[in-house]
């Protein structure tokens, strides 16, 4: 009786331990971030391959176009200015006494013209009058010639002394145009963003084929846009007027809306990097664009296509063969689903998904497969 007792109590502690064993040894449930799938707006957007730029749709590095030494710089950088307004004005010493010369003759060239018609007007008289008493039998036909002659002289004279006052006003012309070369003005109201020279520093025109930076660099920020280069793949689908999203480095909380406003015709091609197209797209924004600077690093984002109020997942859960995870009771199972627009954050699903399915996120986790028993890390949630 003992050794029946002794070989079940033996029995007992064998299928313990290995009830034990099968315990500690069964795989444990994988841990997965999953997302329902929802209801929301999807893009099939083109997005640049390089950052773009801020640019002002004027922008001019202007000079004076003779050399001189600088004298007067009434403006600095960071400044508002006008159109015509002067930034810069060369030593034109010279120039001021040849025009205060200019004017002096040019009054007297004046007076002596008035002077001379004058004398023309009081001829003319004369001559009248000599006629009247040649009439009356009162003076010789030799006065009147006399008279007459005189009074066309006179008139000659007059005639060429207006003609020497206009020679002199267009001579104030010329130098009044040769001191405005002196004096460097804004070709239209902007900023100034930078200023090469200093008041007794020479400065010289930029020879032919040799560029040298600018006097005054002067920029309009009354008009933004973005140039950034596009893939020359992606290129073709872009047309002018499309809607874009705009996106800044220096403003990262912030999607602005633009549009595209041109395409360059041709293809860059720079060394070590894929060939892109330029593409640019205008702010539609007011008041937000007044604190950007042109230079700011940007990206943009064609919208080439949008669903509104479309079954939507994030494309990140979406394997090779359009397959989805979804966690359902516990366990992952596997499913194919047909998709419609798609982008880098969100794709479509036009069929093999309801609103509510959770489907797996954490598709790279080691243990994540159909049919593995999984339990919920957290609820990722839509930005």
């Amino acid at each position: 009786m003992k050794h029946l007792r002794s070989i079940f109590v033996l029995l007992l502690v064998i299928l313990s331990i290995s009830a034990l064993v099968q315990w500690l040894s069964r795989s444990k449930p994988v841990v997965v971030v999953v997302q329902q799938a929802e209801v929301g707006m999807v893009m099939n957007t083109v997005s640049n391959t390089r950052a773009g730029t801020v640019k002002a749709c004027r922008r001019a590095g202007i000079s004076p176009s003779v050399g001189g030494q600088i004298t007067q710089m009434p403006v600095k950088e960071g400044d508002r200015v006008e159109q015509n307004q002067v930034l810069m004005v060369l030593w034109n010493d010279d120039q001021l006494a040849q025009l205060t010369l200019a004017r002096r003759e040019s009054e007297s060239a004046k007076a002596s013209a008035e002077q001379v018609c004058i004398m023309a007007a009081v001829s003319k008289k004369e001559s009248h009058r000599q006629q009247q008493l040649m009439k009356k039998g009162l003076t010789s036909e030799e006065q009147v010639d006399k008279a007459y002659g005189e009074a066309h002289a006179q008139q000659a004279a007059c005639t060429a002394a207006q003609a020497t006052y206009q020679v002199s006003q267009a001579r104030i012309n010329v130098v009044v145009t040769a001191l405005e070369r002196s004096q460097l003005t804004a070709p239209f109201a902007g900023i100034v963003a930078e200023i090469n020279g200093e008041i007794g520093e020479f400065v010289t025109p930029s020879p032919v084929g040799i560029p040298t930076p600018p006097a005054v660099d002067l920029i309009d920020i009354s008009c933004l846009y973005i140039s950034a280069p596009i893939d020359e793949v992606d290129a073709p689908q872009i047309r002018v007027g499309m809607p874009a999203n705009i996106s800044l480095d220096a403003m990262p909380k912030q999607i602005f809306k633009g549009q595209v406003r041109r395409i360059a015709p041709y293809v860059l091609e720079m060394e070590k990097q894929a060939r892109t197209v330029a593409v640019e797209v205008d702010f539609l924004c007011q008041e937000e664009c007044q604190q950007m600077l042109p230079g700011y690093s940007a990206d943009i984002e064609v919208i080439l296509q949008q669903s509104d109020d479309t079954l939507r997942i994030p494309s990140e859960a979406i394997l090779e063969g359009n397959r989805v995870l979804l966690l359902i009771d516990g366990q992952l199972q596997q499913r194919t689903i047909e998709t419609g627009l798609s982008n880098w954050a969100w794709s479509e699903v036009t069929d093999g998904l309801s609103v509510g399915d959770e489907v797996v996120l954490s598709v790279e986790r080691e243990g994540v497969e159909d049919g593995a028993d999984a339990v919920r890390e957290r609820q990722a949630t839509a930005e």
